[in-house]
């Protein structure tokens, strides 16, 4: 509009400053002028371009700090275009976002199990010829009543953090479609946990403890043997989780994957302890079922029933 108004000033006293000519007097203040509107209308015609180009610079800058998260685990938000497809009512919109060497995956678990697969693109793409698809896992969501439910979960990698891409989606029906989704919103997990008011790791003195915990999550017919052994040496805590079943394979903690210490009996782990009286996730693989899957827990590690087993203390 203002590249049109600067033209139209531009015509008009062009036209003026030939009529004057023409009548032979006032010519030198009709050049002046005329060159004086001239660099107005160029100075306004370059000034529109040159803020644009700054605000989306500055659009592109805050999405790249965004998206530069630090290793770690997340719980971030995660939008669909589409009341068809969206995490589980359990989850309250949210899923788990890991990032490993800069590279960022949201763990989601869906409604239901009619969605079989996600493609990171879209669904064209999905439908040809040695597409790599996301294939799901069985999670369990527990609802606010306590009911439970088995639905599918995806693993999605996230390009970017508070911006639309695309996942395509294939159901039951067999037909591959388009979706937008968004991931936004990440809060680390030692965020949430501080916030929650957890125990001050830093007061266990190196040494071996026993701590009785609590776990939330799965079908309930599994469990970790409370209470569990507990060491702690140079600030950092590992527990030793004992199943109720031989049947786990590994477990995921913080992103990074560990394997049984034990080969007989129910499974065993060393896994890391970041914190006491917050709720801490855990991701178990079982093999009890016809094809292994990974099921989410919440654990919890009571600071008001630690105890030393070294004598003395």
């Amino acid at each position: 509009m203002k590249a049109k108004t600067a033209r139209n000033k531009i015509i008009i006293v062009g036209g003026l400053s030939a009529c004057l000519l023409l009548g032979g007097c006032g010519a030198g203040q009709a050049a002046d002028a005329t060159s004086a509107e001239s660099t107005a209308a160029a100075q306004e015609s370059t000034v529109t371009p040159t803020e644009t180009t700054e605000a989306e610079n500055i659009s592109t800058e805050t999405a790249q700090n965004e998206a530069q998260l630090s290793d770690g685990v997340y719980t971030a938000e995660f939008s669909t275009d589409s009341s068809m497809f969206h995490v589980s009512e359990a989850c309250d919109g949210k899923g788990t976002l890991t990032v490993k060497d800069g590279v960022m995956t949201i763990h989601i678990s869906l409604g239901s199990k009619k969605i079989l697969n996600l493609y990171p693109g879209l669904a064209e793409d999905a439908a040809k010829d040695g597409a790599v698809l996301l294939e799901p896992t069985t999670d369990t969501v527990t609802y606010s009543d306590g009911m439970t439910e088995e639905v599918y979960g995806f693993d999605v990698p996230v390009p970017v953090i508070g911006e639309e891409f695309d996942l395509a989606l294939i159901g039951t029906k067999g037909k591959w479609y388009d979706h937008k989704v968004k991931v936004s919103d990440p809060v680390a997990e030692d965020s949430r946990e501080a916030a929650n008011g957890s125990f001050d790791m830093s007061a266990l003195a190196d040494g071996s403890y026993i701590i009785e915990l609590t776990m939330e999550g799965g079908s309930g017919r599994a469990s970790i043997q409370s209470p569990a052994q507990l060491a702690v040496a140079d600030g950092a805590a590992t527990a030793t989780l004992e199943w109720s079943s031989p049947n786990y394979d590994y477990m995921l903690v913080n992103g990074e994957k560990y394997l049984p210490v034990n080969t007989e009996g129910n499974s065993v782990f060393e896994v890391p302890v970041e914190a006491l009286d917050a709720p801490l996730t855990m991701i178990g693989d079982t093999v009890a079922m016809s094809t292994p899957h990974e099921v989410e827990y919440t654990v919890t590690f009571h600071s008001e029933t630690l105890e030393s087993t070294e004598s003395g203390k």
